[in-house]
């Protein structure tokens, strides 16, 4: 593997390289996938991985762009997961989006996503804040296509749009994050499903973005389950201290590290939570990946 460089706050730092973590409009991103794979490319990637919530909608666009722009693909997805009440997100790089048995799981896990919009945006009514999952789905900027989801960043925008706050960061705060008012976690499915369900469609696994479950037991525990390829080490969200914890993490268990910026976009002026390309890994990095999930194939 290519020797890595890093910045004094401890991001990696290489020409090229991969943006491991990107989401586009078949989730919750505001940009379409073609868009991703423009801004990889004006910010001098060789890679992109297209990963939205449980759905590979966005993939068949993303990798007919890539192709005419002449950049790498990195087919993934991010498959939402409870444990021990705490969401955890699981990636998987490399699936297989036309392996029907995975993308008919994908579809159950939106079946679940919607309905907890419904419950939430129950939940808001019963706060005083009328709102109605069709009412968010009218007010996206594109008609919803088959395979995309619709996710709390959707409901946040139409809070702001009401009024009822002044941006993203205070309706997750007051309303849609895990303390907020409006939070609620249906049953879902473990990381260790999720893993399984990555390997059997001939995908990598890594843990997302660690630092945000705020209980590095548990992160410990799930790593020592599921028993990733990689962690995601350096995120848009990670500390330095975040990113010398999961670096020894990840030494300690012969892991992959591996580097996202979680771009959604901007809404309200403000990116979420990192601008693409703003986190990179190596190239041979992704070479492992791909090496792995051929393993599996």
């Amino acid at each position: 593997m290519i020797e890595q460089q890093f910045e004094a706050n401890g991001v990696p730092q290489c020409d090229g390289g991969a943006d491991l973590h990107t989401h586009t409009t078949a989730s919750d991103g505001v940009c379409r996938p073609l868009e991703n794979i423009r801004l990889a490319k004006e910010a001098g990637l060789e890679a992109i991985a297209i990963t939205d919530h449980d759905t590979t909608a966005g993939l068949a666009e993303a990798a007919a762009e890539a192709e005419c722009v002449g950049i790498h693909l990195i087919p993934g997805v991010e498959i939402s997961t409870v444990e021990q009440g705490i969401d955890i997100h699981i990636l998987g790089y490399y699936v297989n989006p036309e392996d029907t048995s995975f993308s008919d799981r994908l579809l159950e896990l939106r079946q679940i996503r919607d309905v907890r919009n419904e419950m939430m945006v129950a939940r808001l009514t019963e706060l005083g804040i009328p709102l109605t999952m069709e009412e968010v789905i009218a007010e996206l900027p594109n008609p919803l296509q088959e395979g995309e989801t619709v996710g709390r960043p959707h409901m946040a925008d139409a809070l702001v749009r009401r009024g009822v706050v002044a941006n993203m960061k205070e309706a997750f705060d007051r309303y849609l994050g895990k303390d907020g008012l409006a939070y609620v976690n249906p049953p879902r499915i473990t990381p260790l499903t999720a893993a399984t369900w990555i390997r059997e469609a001939g995908g990598t696994v890594v843990l997302a973005h660690p630092g945000l479950y705020g209980d590095d037991v548990l992160v410990d525990r799930i790593v020592r389950e599921i028993q990733p390829d990689g962690i995601e080490v350096w995120h848009s969200d990670h500390t330095d201290a975040d990113v010398s914890r999961y670096i020894e993490m990840a030494d300690v268990y012969g892991l992959l590290k591996t580097a996202g910026s979680d771009f959604h976009g901007a809404r309200q002026g403000k990116v979420f939570h990192g601008a693409l390309g703003s986190r990179r890994i190596d190239m041979g990095t992704v070479e492992s990946l791909r090496e792995i999930a051929d393993s599996r194939k």
